[in-house]
């Protein structure tokens, strides 16, 4: 017998690698603009990009306001005269054709599924991107459907998104799902916010968070085998 039948699975950095994916939409971006790529540059990107990220899952800006802000600022920094709303289109449209599961993902959830799991997927991403890199993907067949917070008009680790979730898996209960992720303020607050069973995947062996609950703690994703 199954101990959850219900899998709930973040999908950047969990089951795709994303920074792999965010430089390489980030050069393809920079070449369509003329804009100089060098790691230092890529690097200014991501801490702006990080920066703006964290002020979302605090509740204090918008994904609309993040995604075009990143651009106003790194082009800022840099003194150059672009167009932020395109570079910021072709960044997505670029990070929307990357998809690189990471290693033993696509295994993994096969066998999960093998086993008579439900599995969905529960991301802030964006939404044209992540349903963009989901249909190019081997995941596409292997989970039931995937639960975007712009299209559920809250964001992880609201309580209110999970409450969303649970409306749209009716046979989902507090003991038969386990939220796996690897943000411990997404994925791992938003599971304690909702009161439900959650796996940090945990591959870089970070600390844990006084005062917030870890029920699993893997390194790896074919650790979810013996738990689930």
């Amino acid at each position: 017998m199954m101990n959850y039948e219900y899998l709930l699975f973040d999908a950047d950095d969990t089951l795709f690698d994303f920074p792999k994916a965010s430089s390489r939409a980030f050069e393809s971006m920079c070449r369509a603009h003329e804009i100089p790529y060098t790691p230092e540059i890529y690097r200014l990107y991501h801490e702006i990009n990080l920066e703006l990220w964290a002020a979302f899952d605090r509740g204090e800006a918008a994904k609309e306001f993040v995604t075009l802000e990143r651009y106003v600022r790194f082009l800022k920094a840099l003194g150059l005269e672009r167009d932020p709303a395109e570079c910021n289109r072709d960044y997505l449209a670029a990070l929307g054709q990357g998809v690189y599961p990471l290693p033993h993902a696509e295994a993994v959830c096969r066998e999960l599924k093998q086993r008579g799991h439900h599995m969905y997927i529960i991301t802030n991403a964006v939404a044209s991107v992540q349903r963009s890199r989901l249909r190019g993907s081997v995941f596409a067949e292997l989970f039931e459907a995937a639960f975007i917070s712009e299209e559920a008009g809250a964001a992880k680790p609201s309580k209110a998104y999970f409450d969303y979730v649970r409306r749209q898996l009716p046979g989902l209960t507090d003991e038969n799902v386990l939220v796996i992720g690897d943000s411990l303020t997404t994925d791992i607050q938003g599971a304690n916010n909702a009161g439900l069973p959650c796996c940090w995947v945990n591959p870089a062996k970070k600390p844990r968070q006084e005062g917030l609950r870890v029920d699993y703690e893997i390194a790896g994703l074919r650790e979810l085998l013996d738990i689930v």
